[in-house]
């Protein structure tokens, strides 16, 4: 019985290495050009260009033309959502690199997921929020209640970021800690603002998001 949509095609194209590596880099959030993408992929431009083509067909990818250079960034949060959680089930199987990246351990403290913080940092905001109660569950989903709302106005999030399509609250399943840390606009915008606070910087060609001693003290401090 055939029934219901076809996945054999998006998940052969997730399963080419090459650009497996091109959505990896690109779940940093920042849009790439092609060059960029195939230095990350080890391919060449040629080979590069072909990949990119097949992935924006399938709608994983959107590109956005600025004077004389192309930049390709991930679709939308529902591709990032799939990718997070496809990270999840490979690093549960044991399906890691072989050679870790010196990176690997600030990537698991503290890292961009798309467009929110994720890793050990990003799990404890969102349980920390939900044991002070900033959250409810209803048919819809995670909800945000108004001592949530409370909550986030106390770090300068007031008022709240306005979602039209996307939730204010979602779950994602962290792929290193294998519990739950915050998606949708509400998890966009507390990464803006731990920025913005200068308790956090990205780190340049990476998803990892270092916080500084102060800057981690502060987050714990608020969470407490």
């Amino acid at each position: 019985m055939r029934d219901g949509p076809n996945i054999a095609n998006i998940a052969a194209l997730i399963g080419d290495q090459a650009r497996a590596e091109v959505l990896n880099v690109l779940m940093s959030g920042m849009a790439l050009t092609a060059t960029e993408l195939a230095d990350a992929a080890g391919v060449t431009r040629q080979t590069i260009s072909t990949h990119l083509a097949k992935l924006r067909e399938a709608g994983l990818l959107a590109v956005e033309a600025q004077g004389r250079h192309r930049y390709f960034r991930i679709a939308d949060a529902d591709v990032a959502h799939l990718l997070e959680s496809m990270m999840g089930i490979a690093f549960g199987t044991g399906s890691v690199r072989v050679r870790s990246s010196p990176r690997e351990p600030a990537l698991r403290k503290a890292r961009v997921c798309y467009d929110h913080l994720a890793g050990e940092l990003g799990v404890l905001v969102y349980e920390s929020l939900a044991r002070r109660g900033a959250f409810a569950l209803d048919a819809g989903g995670v909800t945000l209640t108004d001592h949530g709302r409370a909550l986030i106005a106390a770090i300068g999030i007031d008022p709240l970021p306005s979602a039209t399509r996307r939730p204010l609250c979602r779950h994602c399943l962290d792929w290193s800690e294998r519990r739950h840390h915050l998606a949708g606009a509400l998890g966009t915008a507390l990464l803006d603002r731990f920025q913005q606070l200068g308790w956090a910087r990205r780190v340049p060609e990476s998803r990892v998001l270092a916080f500084s001693a102060d800057g981690e003290a502060a987050l714990r401090a608020w969470l407490d």
